[in-house]
């Protein structure tokens, strides 16, 4: 295990490029296990997830090319098990994409829960199983794992309305529903950037999806998919993580490598803050060099405000100048990092879905622990601007979605290193 430590209260400056998206490798990856045949993937971020995936593909019987540290090539024809190792599968959370990948290719699937961070009680999978039961599957939950499988073999089109707008659900039914047997329809679909990309992946393998990026998708199933070379999109929360960091320090970045349009969401909100925001063809330069304002924040589906930026973004507000409300309305509970953010000498004050931010004038290291990927990105960005010394623990939650973290953020002016924790006689050996 290790930790972060972070001198705090300087300026970021400098160009930082983005990695590809964690959101979409998580559901592309998987997604290769409905291929008959090699699909090259690139631009692929390198993290924790990303390479429990991998290890997870391997043991089910496919095989594994690393090209480079951000391509590789998949050949899944030779998929021996629609078992995924239980141990490795419940590690992350975006597992339950294998039940929709092999269900949809093999007729059946049997894999843990999902892991991954615990925003406060179980993550949901009503709707995937809605999905999986209206293309003719039988789905039950035992033993710690869910396990599916088509009732004729082989999944059926269907009409499938989801109660709620689901990521995760979208995604899942959508990669069920490239092999199963006449049109499958998925109405109040998802819309964010990544289930665009998905669909685009299976498109260029040989899948029939239209619609992905409204709220109303179209697959018609078809016989196979044979294979071919994608690029995933740039990450879109990594990049806002990068901005929300300029903002709370402030200072001046070049992010490079991403797609304007998907960023607006954010910059609507950092420009309320007193942010300045240029932006490029593919890069946005990002300045703060007056004081910050207070805003209203409100998490919603995509394109609304995104709920993975949320605590980045609270921990700037808690250093402008008024008081903020911010609303999660996707999570249940996503305020777990407050009481972090409290040692450091913020004041905020949740009262169920809202957090009333009372903005300070700084902040103060103190020993701190991330308890989920994008809290724990919070609590960088806190460190980042804070007066002193801050230690953070956990941080192998941060590491499941940031490539890098610690490069990039050295390379930018950032006094940041990779600490190994005391040992059991005490001592403490510098990492990186």
């Amino acid at each position: 295990m290790h930790k972060y430590v972070i001198n705090g209260n300087r300026p970021l400056y400098g160009e930082v490029d983005i990695s590809g998206a964690k959101n979409a490798a998580v559901a592309i990856i998987p997604a290769a296990l409905l291929v008959d045949g090699v699909c090259r993937i690139e631009n692929i971020p390198e993290i924790s997830d990303v390479t429990l995936f991998f290890s997870i593909l391997e043991d089910l019987g496919a095989r594994v090319k690393v090209l480079n540290r951000h391509a590789i090539e998949l050949d899944c024809h030779t998929i021996r098990s629609t078992r995924p190792s239980y141990n490795m599968a419940r590690r992350i959370r975006a597992s339950y994409y294998l039940v929709g990948a092999l269900l949809g290719r093999f007729g059946e699937a049997t894999v843990a829960l999902p892991g991954g961070c615990n925003f406060g009680g179980v993550r949901p999978i009503d709707q995937h199983v809605k999905g999986f039961t209206a293309m003719g599957a039988e789905v039950t939950v035992e033993s710690g794992a869910i396990h599916a499988v088509a009732r004729e073999g082989k999944l059926r089109g269907a009409n499938v309305y989801l109660d709620v707008v689901s990521v995760g659900a979208t995604m899942n039914i959508m990669m069920a529903a490239v092999l199963a047997e006449g049109n499958t329809v998925i109405e109040n679909a998802a819309k964010e950037p990544h289930i665009v990309d998905l669909a685009n992946f299976l498109n260029s393998m040989g899948a029939d999806i239209k619609g992905a990026g409204t709220d109303t998708i179209k697959i018609r199933g078809v016989a196979a998919l044979s294979g071919g070379s994608y690029a995933i999109i740039p990450d879109q929360i990594e990049a806002g993580t990068y901005m929300a960091a300029v903002a709370a320090t402030g200072g001046q970045l070049l992010i490079r490598n991403i797609i304007p349009k998907h960023m607006d969401c954010i910059s609507a909100k950092l420009r309320e803050m007193g942010v300045t925001i240029e932006e490029q063809d593919d890069a946005l330069l990002v300045r703060r060099d007056g004081p910050l304002q207070r805003t209203n924040i409100k998490t919603m589906p995509y394109p609304g405000f995104p709920t993975d930026m949320q605590p980045q973004i609270a921990t700037v507000l808690a250093l402008a100048q008024g008081t903020s409300l911010v609303t999660e309305s996707v999570w249940s509970s996503r305020f777990k990092y407050v009481d972090e953010l409290k040692r450091m000498g913020a004041q905020i004050q949740v009262d169920g879905k809202v957090a009333v931010v009372e903005g300070v004038d700084h902040l103060e290291g103190a020993p701190i622990q991330a308890c989920d990927l994008r809290a724990g990105a919070a609590m960088v960005i806190a460190a980042l601007a804070a007066h002193g010394t801050t230690e953070i623990t956990q941080v192998q939650y941060i590491e499941r979605g940031y490539e890098d973290i610690i490069g990039k953020l050295r390379a930018v002016g950032a006094d940041i290193r990779l600490v190994d924790e005391p040992d059991p006689a005490g001592t403490v050996q510098q990492a990186g």
